[in-house]
This record gives C-alpha cells, structure tokens and sequence, in this order.
C-alpha cells in the first residue's frame, strides 16, 4: 500500500513547498539544482514566496487537497515548517494531508512540535546505513513516529544497495523508492560511478529501475519513476492550476500549460480586439495580450510586435515563444 501523501501526488494535487534548500548533509545523488541548492529560499511548486499566506494562496489556485513539505534539509527550519504548516491547516483543515521529508532521525521532542500539523514523515536514512538498518537511530525514529500517531517509513533514490532495506519493512509504513535522477549538480558524480542517463530526453539513471525490482514486489513498497513524475504528477497539477486561472482567452494544453497571443509596441487596444469583448484581451505589463488565434486570423490589421506564447500557468515559466509575421 503506498504512502497515504502518495495518493494525492498520483492526483497532482499536493502543492510542494520547498521550505530550504540548506542540508548538513552531502549526499552524492542529491538532484537539486543550483538555483536551490544549499539557498535559504522557500518555493510553493515552481514559485519562490516568503510567507506562509503567499503558499495558501497558491495552494487555494491549484485546489491542493494537501502539500509535500521538502528541501534541504525542513527539520533545519523547524520553526519555519511549523509557521507554515499551521496556517496552511488553519486555511483548509486538518483534512489537508502533510507530509514532511526528512533526511535526520528525529527524536521525541521534533516530533512533539510536529504532531497535530505534520500527518505523514519520510525520512532519509544515509545510503552508508542500509546494510545494517535495523540498528540505527532512523528505526527506532520510525517506531516513535508512528507509536505518537504519525504515518512514518522511508523515501529514498533507486540505488545499487537499495534491496537492503528490506530489513526494515517490518517497522514501516510505508517505502517508497524514486528513481535515480541525473541533474546538473550530480552529474559528476555520477560519471565518476559508472552511471548515465538512460535515454536523451528523460532524467532516469539507466539501471535505477532494475536495482530496485526485487524489494518492489513488496506491498509496502511503491517505487515512483522520473517519468512518472514529469508526465502525470506534474501535468496533472498543473492542469488542476491552468483550469482555475486561465482567462477566458488562453487556450490550456493537454500538458497544462496555457498558450496566449502577446502585442508588443502597442499603445492603446487595437479595435480589431476590441470588438471581441473585454474579456478576450488583457493589458498587462506593458504589453496586450489576447487570444493566440486572433492575432493569426486578424495578423492584418494588427500592428506591433506579436508573437505565440506558452507558459505554465499562473505567470509560470514560459516554455516557447513563436513569433507571429
């Protein structure tokens, strides 16, 4: 059975919260980007906020039904992850589900500060442990996790090794096990291992799948692919994002981004989009923007710079931009 937190990530619907990217450990693997890594920033999905009422806000524009709070290192900004979590309750309720991952073995004081806000813990333990798992302070932190009333077990990349968890199932909630992913940061020493992307277009380590197919078969185990990541959970947040706030003008992709037309170098609402109606154009920035299709059909009599836009919603990142003759 996987992770209670796990279910709505299969549904887009857990905002994620980067509550830092700071971490007093070193791990090999680590996929963070540059932008993230060892920074004190707090990102809700892919924008950086600073305050726990800018993450609602973006929570309410995707209609989360619960967040993933993760780094960095969260319990390093324990204040922080409790400031948040709180509020994020007291806007939704406690039937928001939150999860927290952890790479430390928290003791019973953390985990008093944690209890009533935080539902769901994954927690880390270091590579260098798995072999003898049952003896270390990540098992008993389990055992302490779930006997206070939290669901507790282990998130942790496909490595080599990573059938020696098996050991540990006994005590756990939950596995769940992420394909290796190769990233900017990690690459090096990820050659210096012998290992490489599998194909051109995806981020999965070839051979992550394959290590971690034998202690898959188990129930508690769910093993989570890179794929799965960028094509359904992303998509489908998105999509959930792109169906509250697009405007009546933007047309929302079956990936969910949104596609838009954008004037440049205009003054004043050309009437040719006027006549559409005020909700089909919007001044913004500077610039007009309006349906992709009205500056193909009207290219004519629209003058300007145009061009084709594709983003992520909610003033995302843009993904292209096509210039309109």
């Amino acid at each position: 059975m996987p992770a209670h937190g796990c279910m709505f990530c299969q549904q887009g619907a857990k905002m994620v919260l980067f509550i830092t990217g700071v971490c007093r450990r070193t791990c090999w693997y680590c996929p963070l980007s540059r932008e993230r890594k060892g920074h004190d920033r707090v990102y809700a999905n892919e924008k950086e906020i600073s305050s726990p009422e800018e993450a609602v806000r973006i929570a309410q524009r995707m209609s989360a039904l619960g967040t993933g709070i993760t780094g960095g290192e969260p319990l390093d900004r324990m204040d922080r992850v409790i400031e948040f979590a709180r509020v994020l309750k007291q806007a939704f309720g406690e039937e928001h589900h939150i999860h927290l991952y952890t790479g430390l073995a928290p003791g019973e004081e953390d985990l008093q500060k944690l209890a009533g806000l935080i539902d769901e813990i994954r927690m880390h333990p270091p590579a260098e442990c798995w072999d003898h798992i049952r003896e270390t302070e990540y098992i008993r932190a389990v055992r302490r996790a779930r006997k206070m009333g939290f669901s507790a077990g282990f998130e942790v990349p496909a490595l080599t090794e990573v059938g020696r968890l098996e050991a540990a199932l006994p005590d756990l909630d939950f596995l769940t096990i992420n394909e290796l992913e190769w990233g900017e940061t990690n690459a090096d020493e990820m050659r210096l291992r012998g290992h490489h992307p599998e194909d051109s277009v995806h981020n999965a380590v070839s051979g992550s799948r394959e290590w971690a197919s034998g202690i898959s078969r188990y129930a508690k185990v769910r093993f989570c692919s890179s794929q799965f990541k960028d094509s359904v959970q992303l998509r489908k947040r998105l999509l959930r994002v792109a169906r509250n706030t697009a405007r009546r003008f933007d047309e929302v992709t079956g990936d969910g981004t949104v596609i838009y037309g954008l004037i440049e170098n205009m003054y004043e609402i050309p009437s040719v989009i006027r006549d559409y109606g005020a909700d089909m154009y919007e001044a913004r920035d500077g610039a007009i923007e309006t349906a992709w299709w009205i500056l193909v059909e009207e290219e004519g009599r629209i003058g300007g710079k145009k061009s084709v836009i594709e983003r992520y919603p909610d003033r995302g990142i843009v993904v292209e931009v096509t210039p309109v003759p």
